[in-house]
């Protein structure tokens, strides 16, 4: 493991003064599984007025509380933080009041889980009192000490360890396991930013099918809307999977990309309200994409998502049922309404959605490597599906005469027509076609009553 240079002078600065100081959590974890860590924390003997005066100007008191303050270095911020033990927790979430020690090893005990209690030095001695090198080996994921209490402590944990069984492929241990599912509960305390944070990077673990699969009662805390789902038989030859299955199948054939996977989890959310079984017991979902985008909808405002993925997540959802005809104009029309980006996740959806239906009916991959063709040769000849893309602008509508919501309206037109190849996009061509719909639109306007 190689500590990066400017957490090293970190560290030796510390040592100089007469403290102990040590690489902790994640940084240590990652870089023993080969992986490059995200920031570089540091926890020391040394008190935080003490870690202020060895830094000077470059340390800022960001957590004095709970006696953490960042240094600024060369290579960005590096938090340190002074041996502690935490005090009682009344919230689920944050210790009331925290004691400092001068013990490493009293520190390393108030953590979460062992692969993340373990400390490295200067020297590469690493300090791993319960066996989180050997949990990581293993594959484990266990809690220091009670795992009943480390929950309890602070609930947030309960996701934390789903997201690293997700994204480091883990297990669960058994007691830990078990703990999870006596206290999910005590998720319903936790602020639904602090949920959506770790929710998202957990949908994108390459052991996240198995991890949902596994805790739906868990998610179920916070999307209720989910628990329909599970067992839910489909009774249609498409699906030999429930509900719950083929949408997380979906989910882990999508690339891992936060605002398609929730997309692709949510996409059948409304399946369980729209199932009706025809007089041959075949189940049938007649609208249940409409469905399914109001429940998406309502659970991502829960979680206090941004405006924008929320609408992109649901616009999803929305077409994941829809038929796009493979021909230019069917194509361009679908990329006037998604724009390129969209689309091209949208493709992605239908591609991993089909995949998780019986296999005798994953022909449509043909139909949809065909639309994806088209794309490919449509963006390669710079076909117009925007507004900024079109020949004329509102300036040269503005020109013609036309002002107020009849000039965006015009402008809609033009583009609309375009993208159906009524017109080329060339500015005389649109001009003349402006001119004439606005000479039309003064005829047809009823005279004023004198």
């Amino acid at each position: 493991m190689e500590i990066p240079k400017y957490v090293k002078e970190v560290l030796a600065a510390l040592e100089a003064a007469g403290h102990e100081a040590w690489c902790v959590g994640g940084c240590v974890r990652d870089s023993l599984l080969g992986r490059t860590p995200e920031d570089w924390d540091v926890t020391s003997s040394a008190l935080p007025e003490e870690t202020l005066a060895i830094f000077g100007s470059r340390a800022f008191p960001t957590g004095l509380k709970h006696g953490t303050v960042t240094v600024k270095t060369s290579g960005g911020p590096v938090e340190v933080t002074t041996f502690r033990v935490d005090g009682a927790y009344h919230d689920h979430r944050r210790p009331d009041s925290v004691s400092f020690t001068c013990s490493v090893d009293e520190d390393l005990g108030r953590r979460d889980f062992t692969i993340n209690a373990m400390a490295l030095n200067l020297r590469g001695e690493l300090r791993d009192p319960f066996r989180g090198q050997e949990d990581l080996k293993l594959h484990l994921l266990r809690c220091v000490g009670d795992p009943d209490r480390r929950f309890q402590e602070d609930a947030l944990r309960i996701l934390r360890g789903l997201r690293f069984s997700a994204v480091l492929d883990l297990e669960e241990e058994r007691e830990t396991g078990a703990a999870i599912g006596r206290n999910r509960l005590l998720l319903a305390d936790i602020a639904p930013e602090r949920i959506r944070v770790e929710l998202l990077k957990l949908l994108c673990g390459s052991n996240a099918g198995w991890v949902l699969e596994s805790y739906p009662a868990v998610f179920g805390v916070f999307w209720p809307e989910l628990l329909p789902m599970v067992g839910f038989d489909q009774r249609n030859i498409h699906h030999c999977y429930d509900v719950w299955q083929h949408s997380l199948l979906a989910m882990t054939r999508t690339p891992p990309i936060p605002v398609l996977r929730c997309a692709a989890l949510l996409h059948d959310v409304g399946k369980p309200s729209a199932f009706t079984l025809d007089e041959s017991g075949v189940g049938h979902f007649y609208g249940h994409a409409k469905a399914s985008v109001a429940l998406a909808d309502a659970m991502l405002r829960r979680l206090k998502c941004s405006n924008e993925f929320r609408e992109r997540a649901v616009r999803l959802v929305e077409w994941h049922d829809r038929d796009i005809p493979r021909t230019d104009k069917g194509v361009r029309r679908a990329l006037r309404a998604l724009g390129e980006e969209d689309l091209r996740l949208l493709l992605a959806l239908k591609r991993a959605d089909n995949l998780a239906q019986a296999p005798a009916y994953h022909g449509r991959q043909a139909e949809i490597q065909k639309g994806e063709e088209i794309l490919d040769r449509l963006l390669e000849e710079e076909a117009c599906f925007s507004l900024k893309q079109l020949a004329v602008s509102g300036r040269d509508l503005l020109a013609l005469g036309l002002s107020g919501p009849a000039l965006g309206e015009m402008l809609d037109r033009l583009l609309n027509q375009v993208v159906d190849g009524e017109l080329p996009n060339d500015r005389a061509a649109l001009l003349a076609a402006a001119g004439e719909a606005g000479v039309t639109r003064k005829l047809r306007r009823k005279p004023k009553m004198p």
